[in-house]
């Protein structure tokens, strides 16, 4: 009777523990992330398509490999919960951002852009990343999800499926800083250009679908629509949300892919591998969370607390993630990730540029 009352009495003591072990962790990377949000309000910052996500891991990166290592071990536990669990909150409450409506508001074209997009970067950014480069299997994994999705939020997503390091998660981050931003500035100028020296048919609309369907970064499709107007702008995220809706199957598409390749290494090896396909189970959140969002039952303003309470966790998210990369491991891997990344980046703006002009076409 007596053990079975300590054992009751002990519970909360251990919960409260464990608690009060994660908040300063917590604490420090809220902060952060906090400082990034009010930080990307500035016009100079967000005219520049630089979101809070991309502050969040800037700042974390300076105080990690500063500060940080002389308070790790108090802040580790807190840290370590909020690049696991807040991350996957975070993923499924992305999907509050989009309803199936938005399919038709770009068609059927701009659903096979985007797929083709997604698929042919991805599948592109391995073969050169491991084959030609012959960089690791994650930091691919990871500089492809980046370049053929969403940026950072699709970087934060591959993650658990591709099993990456804190230092892979950073360096894919950097190159979407790098090539978004760049793509921010370039996009309106070639617009202009084209406008002035009449190469291509291209108006408002067919820019945004191919600035949408090209560009990494949400942020930094919004800074690059806007710049030419709010037709060119509102049509960018439009196909930007498509396909970012294309986030989920991929992560399962790619869970299996995994799986099925880490049998048949384990088979070729002569050791026994597990059967066991891992599903993102957060995937499968984002996906049905877009699902009741695109049924309108959901009230506008808690929709809008939702998706701030996203870009919270996101943000809080990429803190830790900058909190526990050192430098010396980022220079590690060498000047490979920004060749892949150019390399990608150079195929969405021609290719993509490509399929945008013929895909209309064809419906």
């Amino acid at each position: 009777m007596n053990t079975t009352t300590l054992s009751h009495s002990s519970q909360p003591q251990g919960w409260m523990q464990k608690t009060t072990a994660m908040l300063p962790g917590l604490l420090l990377a809220g902060v952060i992330a906090a400082v990034a949000t009010w930080a990307a309000q500035f016009p100079v910052i967000k005219n520049n398509g630089l979101s809070a996500l991309t502050l969040a891991i800037i700042i974390g990166l300076v105080i990690g490999n500063t500060v940080y290592p002389a308070i790790a071990s108090q802040c580790h536990s807190g840290i370590a919960f909020t690049k696991a669990r807040l991350l996957r909150a975070g993923i499924v409450l992305y999907g509050l951002r989009l309803t199936f409506q938005d399919i038709g508001h770009v068609g059927m074209a701009g659903v096979v852009i985007d797929a083709l997009v997604l698929s042919s970067t991805f599948l592109l950014a391995q073969w050169i990343g491991q084959k030609l480069l012959g960089m690791d299997k994650r930091t691919t994994l990871l500089v492809g999800a980046g370049a053929s999705i969403c940026g950072a939020a699709a970087v934060l997503a591959t993650e658990p499926v591709a099993k990456g390091r804190a230092e892979d998660v950073a360096v894919a981050v950097a190159t979407v800083v790098v090539f978004g931003t760049i793509g921010t500035f370039l996009y309106p100028a070639l617009f202009h250009w084209n406008a002035e020296f009449g190469w291509l048919n291209v108006d408002a609309q067919q820019y945004g679908i191919f600035v949408g369907s090209t560009v990494h970064e949400v942020a930094q499709v919004v800074a690059a629509g806007e710049a030419i107007g709010s037709q060119a702008a509102d049509t960018a995220v439009i196909t930007k949300m498509v396909r970012v809706m294309m986030l989920a199957p991929f992560l399962l598409i790619l869970s299996m892919w995994l799986s099925r390749s880490e049998r048949k290494q384990g088979v070729s090896n002569g050791s026994a591998t597990s059967n066991k396909i891992t599903i993102p189970w957060f995937a499968l959140g984002f996906v049905v969370m877009a699902g009741i969002n695109s049924l309108g039952v959901l009230p506008k303003e808690l929709v809008s607390v939702g998706v701030q309470l996203d870009n919270a966790l996101l943000a809080i998210a990429m803190a830790a993630l900058g909190l526990t990369t050192h430098i010396r491991a980022v220079r590690a891997a060498g000047t490979k990730p920004l060749i892949l990344a150019a390399l990608l980046f150079a195929w969405l703006l021609v290719a993509g540029l490509l399929l945008n002009l013929w895909i209309p076409t064809l419906f």
